[in-house]
């Protein structure tokens, strides 16, 4: 397999895969280039902050008392103008719905624990968690036994 990048601020951008079949890694590589907006952040707001949030430091993104909010890595929360099914057409695909109400940055997640009431949690690198929901754990397990 061969790669090539060249930069040239004057062309036009374009990404051409030539390959004998499709596999995964075209799947991703397919993704990845259809969900790249060009952006690469989010603008999130604190008490008294406005503050781009890049996506690798977003661990996930959940509604609180029915506002959209960002945990970033330290565990601080930001406020997102966005609606959630809105962000989920413009996030990069690893972030994947962990429940009805809430995105996970899946390089973000430490861990899933079972939890007392038979559910599964996310625990997110941070040590923020959140429940996941049965169809959305299917899901997630599907995806990582295709890997």
């Amino acid at each position: 397999m061969k790669y090539k990048l060249i930069i040239d601020k004057d062309a036009e951008e374009e990404i051409i895969a030539v390959v004998h079949s499709p596999s995964s890694l075209t799947e991703q590589i397919e993704n990845l280039v259809c969900s790249f907006s060009g952006d690469d952040f989010i603008m999130g707001y604190g008490d008294d902050e406005m503050r781009r949030l890049s996506y690798s430091e977003i661990e996930c993104i959940t509604i609180i008392d029915r506002k959209v909010i960002a945990i970033d890595t330290e565990g601080n929360h930001y406020r997102i103008q966005d609606r959630l099914r809105d962000l989920e057409d413009i996030l990069p695909s690893y972030f994947i719905r962990i429940n009805k109400s809430t995105l996970a940055n899946e390089h973000r997640i430490a861990r899933f624990d079972a939890a007392f009431s038979g559910g599964v949690d996310a625990v997110f690198r941070c040590g923020y968690r959140e429940y996941v929901s049965r169809r959305c754990f299917a899901e997630i397990r599907r995806r990582y036994e295709g890997i």
